[in-house]
């Protein structure tokens, strides 16, 4: 990328390029001549940490502006349901059942694609982490709408590699948990959770503690799966326990539908301003 701006300094590309293009001799081979930026053995040092933290904030960042990336919404899930031609393979009973989810979620997208990308304007972006099952279903119907999604992938032993469906200008891929949960609220008009384990279960209550205690706007915060979701947390126990309020039970909304979950979003003004 070329420095445009105006400026006279000497533009930081162009650098790397002349530095290839230097006689081969002892000082030349040495690590210690490497340009600092262009030296990835240097930045991965643990001293630079936080250089790191800041680069993987502000790369997704800066690509989704110059996109033109106005609101997305986040969509999480299981990467380990099928989708329903795969139903016979599921490893569990369970499983098998929880496929519709993936159809649900593909069909979600696809409305929410089409409502959001209208013209030049860019809204309601479906973003997933990017990889298989549920994720792979958000960005599916993403593309059967025409549209653009967004992956934020991250480094694994498993699970991790881009779906095909996920715009290839819009695919990341993180090292630090921290930066991508950041990146998948920093633009949330909506939040949907489809069915999932350890990582989906993370997620969601890292965004509803967010919103719990202010640090994060009321968004439409949608559960696909009531019965799901209500043999897999005791919510109501929660509540009576005193750990949370009962108001605080009104910051999610269970779905069953694509088309009710868009129902929900597309109401929710009156109903926060009727939560007061």
């Amino acid at each position: 990328m070329n420095d445009d701006s105006g400026r006279p300094f000497r533009d930081a590309q162009h650098d790397i390029r002349t530095a290839r293009d230097i006689p081969d001799t002892p000082q030349t081979r040495s690590p210690s001549y490497r340009l600092a930026f262009a030296d990835p053995d240097f930045l991965c040092r643990d001293e630079l940490r936080a250089v790191r933290l800041q680069l993987e904030l502000l790369k997704p960042d800066l690509m989704m502006r110059d996109y033109g990336i106005e609101s997305t919404i986040v969509l999480f899930g299981g990467a380990r349901i099928p989708a329903p031609r795969n139903r016979d393979k599921a490893a569990t009973r369970t499983l098998a059942e929880l496929t519709r989810y993936y159809g649900e979620a593909r069909e979600f997208a696809r409305l929410m694609t089409q409502k959001g990308q209208t013209g030049e304007r860019l809204e309601h972006v479906i973003v997933t982490g990017g990889g298989p099952g549920v994720m792979e279903a958000g960005n599916r119907g993403a593309a059967d709408a025409g549209g653009v999604s967004i992956g934020l992938n991250i480094v694994l032993p498993h699970e991790q590699q881009p779906n095909p469906y996920v715009t290839p200008d819009l695919c990341f891929n993180f090292h630090y948990f921290a930066m991508r949960k950041m990146h998948f609220l920093l633009r949330a008009s909506a939040i949907a959770i489809f069915p999932g384990g350890f990582g989906t279960l993370d997620e969601m209550f890292e965004a509803l503690t967010l919103i719990q205690t202010r640090r994060m706007d009321p968004v439409p915060f949608l559960l696909f799966g009531r019965r799901f979701w209500e043999s897999v947390i005791n919510w109501e126990a929660l509540a009576e326990a005193g750990t949370i309020s009962k108001r605080d039970l009104s910051l999610f909304t269970y779905v069953e539908t694509a088309e009710e979950a868009v129902q929900v979003i597309e109401n929710w003004s009156h109903e926060t301003e009727s939560r007061g």
